[in-house]
């Protein structure tokens, strides 16, 4: 098997494993992914063509993926800003990088995602959730989410505070891709709102430990899923307009493309995409994954991701093996201190659970599905020397090679071993 790790793959070759992998591969694009997206904008789900939504707007705000998302955006931005001014060629386009609760997008990595055409074009504004002054609530009015809540507050309880430029603009539209989430069902669609322009304290709101703890807050899984609520709310009270969301393979080209709607444009991509992503779990002592190689596999904390995939195939007290180059390292002081001062996963979970929603932590959502794994599953990371002692002060054990961490999880006493190539493109039920 190739595996997936950094901008390369790692190989692992023995007789009798089983393999999980997501059917995306079948898919052959029938032409390239700029083509794909226009024709979807020609045929809009549930809306409006793009242009006719821009017929007397005078500013328009396109909220935009960042750096650790793999989006072709050069396959859609060229789309949507040439249907923006094909209907207004007066509109003035922002563009609002989604971080979330990352770190700031570098220039050189805005650069690389979008090309020089589009930085040296278009006005371009980077979302941080932690300046105050760049964020504002919005105002109030009722909107049923599906039940009725005063805007400015989430299903949750849990306060609205939006990037000002997504809530002063006179038309908010957003591109993105649709891949298995692990907590919020599927990414794409509602999450370039939310968590993607919000403030923080909306985002750490929205991640609370209760909604992670939910049996609903899992990969594939929206209806009833109490995260993916919040972000409909917040989208819908955001006044989110229009979408142009794609589906890759495994080597993040389009195959498919879906315009219009926010909602169930949105829906009918994450419909499409778990037709080829689910599969179903074959329980092994031993189960082999990654993050899917870069730029998703950069730190530990975007491979808790690939992890779920394996535990949910994983018998109980059995050993995951992720495979992952993180070049960026743990990804977070907050995920990273919390598995390393914590006195075992066991109390971490529940200091966490025991947390109120309006006292939530940063990375506290990342550091509790870790500790979830973590009290069920021996993990070993496979990875650069360099992080061989950042993995072992977060409670799990270091391995350079697969082979040695196949030899460490037969030594703990397994037996049979499952591969999950790529961990984020499956959906495991």
């Amino acid at each position: 098997m190739k595996i997936p790790y950094g901008k390369a793959d790692l190989s692992y070759e023995e007789a009798g494993c089983a393999v999980l992998q997501s059917r995306i591969g079948e898919l052959k694009a029938e032409a390239d992914g700029l083509e794909i997206v226009r024709q979807a904008m020609e045929n809009p789900i549930d809306s409006p063509r793009l242009c006719e939504l821009a017929k007397g707007k005078k500013t328009c705000t396109i909220i935009v993926s960042d750096h650790t998302r793999p989006v072709p955006s050069k396959d859609i931005l060229p789309n949507m800003l040439k249907e923006l001014r094909e209907g207004n060629p007066d509109i003035a386009v922002t563009l609002l990088v989604a971080t979330g609760f990352h770190r700031l997008s570098t220039e050189a990595e805005l650069e690389a995602k979008l090309g020089q055409e589009i930085i040296n074009t278009c006005r371009i504004v980077v979302h941080d959730c932690r300046d105050a002054d760049a964020n504002v609530a919005i105002g109030a009015h009722e909107v049923t989410t599906p039940v009725k809540v005063a805007i400015g507050t989430l299903p949750s309880g849990a306060p609205l505070v939006l990037d000002r430029l997504a809530v002063e603009t006179d038309l908010l539209i957003a591109e993105g891709f649709i891949e298995p989430h692990f907590f919020a069902g599927f990414s794409g669609g509602r999450k370039s709102v939310l968590p993607g322009v919000c403030d923080q304290i909306t985002v750490l709101g929205n991640h609370c430990s209760r909604f992670i703890d939910s049996p609903f807050s899992r990969t594939g899984i929206l209806d009833g899923n109490p995260i993916h609520t919040d972000m409909v709310a917040a989208a819908k009270m955001a006044k989110l307009s229009y979408i142009v969301n794609v589906v890759i393979d495994e080597e993040k080209r389009t195959v498919a493309a879906f315009a219009g709607n926010p909602f169930t444009a949105h829906r009918a991509g994450c419909d499409f995409l778990l037709s080829y992503a689910q599969v179903s779990p074959i329980f092994s002592d031993i189960v082999i994954t990654s993050n899917g190689g870069a730029p998703l596999d950069q730190n530990l904390y975007q491979c808790v991701k690939g992890m779920t995939a394996a535990e949910a195939t994983c018998c109980e007290g059995g050993t995951i093996i992720l495979c992952a180059e993180c070049a960026d390292g743990h990804g977070g002081e907050g995920f990273y201190n919390a598995l390393k001062n914590c006195e075992s996963p066991e109390a971490l979970y529940a200091e966490q659970m025991a947390t109120p929603q309006d006292k939530t932590v940063p990375d506290q959502w990342e550091s509790q599905i870790l500790a979830r794994i973590l009290i069920h599953h021996r993990v070993i990371v496979v990875s650069r020397p360099e992080m061989k002692p950042i993995i072992e002060d977060m409670k799990m054990i270091y391995a350079s090679s697969v082979e040695e961490a196949v030899s460490l999880a037969r030594s703990f006493g397994g037996k049979s071993i499952t591969i999950i190539p790529n961990g984020i493109s499956v959906i495991v039920r």
